[in-house]
């Protein structure tokens, strides 16, 4: 008789963002006549740059044609859009990345999840609480994280960094040493960012305790401060303990193309392994590549017109972010986020849980937000609302929740 994984079954409920879809879907069906405003899940509704789509076309005509089809994608990717990658998002911030140290794939997410794999079952994990829920839910299903207590929200196995207001959502170093740190900045959720010097401090811990730094720098686009680094290799020794995972979803609008990447250096060494080799491994065995058509268009982003033309997009969703922040501090809230990173994070009114907050805004108002407590125990007590809806679903959201109602 053959048997399952049952680490399945340990996870509680469905992913965050399917309940929320079907209290969502629930809503309108019995309201249809209402405008449901959706500020929850982070997609985008803009469309692609002009220059990625003109690309798009043309290497879709390239396939109808014998000496310029494409079959299967090179292991790593194609070499045009690795080298591309390094000389504008490494090179051009100083950091020493090689082409073949980079790992295309169809996305941040698919990577987050898949990583685990090169890691052994009994490596103990530490994740900031509240956080993207993907890194606790496939370590849950790879049998890594014990078990999950319904009472405190929590996995016996799993070391939590709350990142709240006391702490100003930096983590702090755990008391107790973990093997692998999830960490995610411009954070999801919480919108906020860590300073060079606070990573460095994470880069120092790790080499010293020998654990390795999941980086997901999927917002980095999104920055604008100085002191905030786009990557984590532009930390000293970073190269000897972290990878770093990138996506074109959100800083080049791909969430309905899927493309991304995954950096490893050769210097990450397990003993005398090197972690590409296993995930180089793992990838060619497992993945066959992103379609020649998304990574033709991909390396658009980085010319001077896709350049422009992204740049113009993520001004216009952090216009969308500015204007969330100061509609909710006139309203009253208390707000953090959305300076660095297009989500805002805020704290409930009147002691309100999480999803008693999504029901007051959903059924009064009829805006759809993402309940704090869905990214971890943390986060109870807290809302996200995303900058990547339209200029106009933005400003009438923000006009429902100064005047309390819809």
């Amino acid at each position: 008789m053959f048997k399952i994984n049952d680490n399945y079954l340990k996870l509680p409920g469905s992913y965050l963002f399917s309940t929320i879809g079907k209290k969502v879907a629930a809503y309108t069906a019995a309201n249809p006549d209402k405008e449901v405003i959706k500020l929850g899940i982070g997609d985008v509704t803009l469309p692609l740059a002009p220059a990625v789509i003109k690309r798009l076309h043309s290497a879709v005509d390239e396939m109808a044609v014998k000496e310029t089809f494409k079959g299967y994608a090179p292991d790593l990717g194609y070499e045009f859009l690795r080298n591309t990658i390094v000389e504008n998002d490494y090179k051009a911030r100083g950091c020493d990345i090689a082409a073949d140290e980079i790992f295309v794939s169809d996305g941040a997410k698919s990577d987050s999840g898949n990583i685990g794999d090169i890691f052994a079952v009994d490596n103990k994990i530490a994740v900031c609480d509240p956080v993207y829920p993907v890194y606790v839910d496939t370590n849950a299903m790879a049998g890594r994280t014990g078990e999950y207590d319904p009472k405190t929200e929590k996995w016996s196995d799993v070391i939590y960094m709350p990142c709240t207001k006391e702490n100003n959502f930096v983590p702090e170093l755990p008391k107790e040493e973990p093997d692998i740190i999830y960490l995610c900045f411009p954070n999801n959720p919480t919108g906020t960012t860590i300073t060079k010097d606070q990573l460095q401090v994470w880069v120092d811990y790790a080499l010293k305790i020998g654990a390795v730094i999941i980086y997901d720098a999927a917002y980095e686009a999104y920055i604008s401060s100085e002191n905030v680094p786009h990557s984590i290799y532009e930390c000293e020794g970073a190269k000897g303990c972290a990878i770093e995972l990138r996506s074109f979803s959100k800083n080049a609008g791909f969430t309905g193309t899927r493309l991304g990447f995954t950096v490893i250096p050769k210097e990450l060494k397990c003993g005398d392994v090197m972690l590409h080799s296993l995930w180089a491994r793992r990838h060619g065995t497992k993945f066959n590549g992103a379609p020649y058509i998304i990574q033709a268009a991909g390396a658009a982003v980085y010319t001077e017109e896709g350049k422009k033309e992204t740049k113009e997009q993520i001004a216009y969703y952090m216009n969308n972010a500015k204007i969330i922040r100061e509609g909710l501090t006139g309203a009253g809230y208390e707000v953090y986020g959305g300076v660095d990173a297009p989500y805002i994070w805020l704290k409930t009114p009147d002691k309100m849980t999480s999803w008693e907050f999504f029901d007051y805004l959903l059924e009064n108002l009829n805006i759809v937000g993402t309940p704090g407590s869905g990214f971890g125990p943390s986060g109870e007590g807290y809302f996200r609302l995303t900058a990547f809806g339209s200029l106009e679903n933005t400003k009438k959201a923000m006009e429902r929740i100064k005047a309390g109602k819809a």
